[in-house]
């Protein structure tokens, strides 16, 4: 049964109306009648994780704040979704914009913080637009501002737009892009719990994460507990995108497959034939055909060699070249490297120029072993996830089509289409 995405075929699903017709913010009344203390209880009991891809459980997060401070508590929901393939927060923030709302309310009345953010990228001006106008209409209900539904609790809620960075959907780049400061990763410790926005204690959670919270108070702990897997709880937006028939967002429990969710799809394209694909975004290893049975939870992917991520499923046929796939990639990291660190800020560049001598055709097979000792220089190395996850497509892509990256080299380009190399693309557009 779907749970986040239950209202969006309704009609004009995103307005309050439609929402409170079909039984939003409740929850929040729910949760008005509990202590803060025993709502922070309710979500742990659930089992939710993280939904952004680290799966830390919500509730332990939320009770790492201190007991005692002086400093106000601030809530900020990272809906700064730019994952290459990565499509699930955007969806939900179109679909049912309130359903994050009310999310919102419930958490911050948990953490005891009275006023909230909702970072999001600054391309989607349209999500930027629908969610702003959410909050409006929120407001003008009484489910914001000051005295909420007669409970003395107060709230204000901002929709912040960003500059468009990949590095700001890393929770310390995002408070520092919050705060009006170019966005960079911030040493740690200390942890956001403790000095986070405003150096004031900060609990930051992906807008998925925050969204599944007024379902859970409505419903019960029990009752979305009962769902996917014993470690991983709950139901979760599984973006299918790629060479697949029928492209886009399915909600389902933690634990389906692959083989399931492209049922569900209608298969690979017709005529073609699984090749390659990423469990959990571009930054996470990649999986072949032999992954399709593997359990799409945090646990089972995680001893399968990658890891959930955000859920990003991206199919590739066996028309796709792995190699120039990789070096797309790679560029996209190169590209959106903050530049803080030496590992991440030159590595990546130097990943990108060897791929693109392997994929042009040039160079040796002593090229892979060179690219692997980068990968090892990089690894656990850079000030963020962000080298990390530089490093996991082609790790995992010379794991697994070592024998691909040897074909350029005896080709003299790729194999699969040599007159559309990226060499002869420069040359042609040159």
């Amino acid at each position: 049964m779907p749970v986040l995405t239950a209202n969006w075929g309704l009609e004009r699903a995103w307005t309050l109306a439609s929402y409170a017709a079909f039984g939003g913010y409740q929850a929040l009344d729910v949760a008005l009648g509990m202590t803060p203390e025993d709502v922070v209880e309710t979500v742990k009991a659930s089992g939710l994780r993280g939904r952004g891809g680290a799966g830390f459980p919500t509730g332990m997060k939320w009770g790492f704040l201190p007991a005692e401070s002086e400093k106000p508590r601030y809530l900020v929901v990272n809906a700064d979704e730019s994952e290459p393939g990565t499509c699930k927060d955007i969806p939900l923030m179109m679909a049912s914009p309130h359903t994050l709302v009310e999310g919102v309310i419930i958490s911050s009345y948990a953490i005891k913080a009275n006023r909230a953010f909702i970072y999001v990228r600054g391309e989607v001006l349209h999500v930027i637009r629908r969610l702003q106008a959410a909050v409006r209409e929120a407001y003008a209900a009484g489910h914001l501002g000051t005295d909420i539904h007669g409970s003395g609790y107060d709230l204000e809620l901002v929709v912040h737009a960003g500059a468009g960075a990949y590095i700001c959907g890393e929770e310390t780049a995002l408070l520092d892009s919050l705060e009006g400061r170019r966005g960079q990763p911030r040493l740690r410790p200390p942890f956001p719990a403790v000095a986070g926005l405003y150096a004031s204690p900060t609990v930051i959670n992906n807008a998925e994460s925050i969204a599944s919270v007024p379902a859970i108070l409505k419903n019960g702990a029990e009752w979305f507990a009962a769902m996917g897997t014993e470690k991983s709880n709950g139901v979760g937006i599984f973006s299918l995108s790629g060479h697949v028939t029928r492209p886009g967002q399915y909600e389902a429990p933690l634990g389906i497959t692959l083989r399931e969710l492209l049922d569900l799809a209608g298969g690979v394209r017709a005529g073609h034939e699984l090749k390659f694909w990423t469990p959990g975004g571009s930054s996470t290893p990649l999986f072949t055909a032999e992954h399709l049975d593997v359990p799409l939870d945090f646990e089972s992917v995680a001893a399968a060699g990658s890891m959930l991520g955000t859920r990003a499923l991206q199919i590739f046929d066996e028309t796709v070249c792995v190699v120039r796939a990789v070096l797309r990639w790679t560029e996209f990291y190169k590209h959106e490297s903050c530049g803080k660190c030496t590992p991440c800020r030159e590595g990546t560049y130097w990943l990108a120029q060897v791929l693109a001598r392997l994929e042009q055709g040039h160079g040796s097979e002593d090229d892979l072993d060179l690219l692997l000792d980068q990968c090892d220089n990089i690894l656990g190395r850079s000030f963020c996830a962000l080298g990390d996850g530089a490093t996991s497509p082609i790790t995992s892509s010379i794991k697994y089509f070592r024998q691909e990256y040897l074909d350029h080299l005896t080709h003299g380009g790729c194999p699969f289409d040599p007159a559309a190399s990226t060499l002869f693309a420069q040359e042609v557009l040159a």
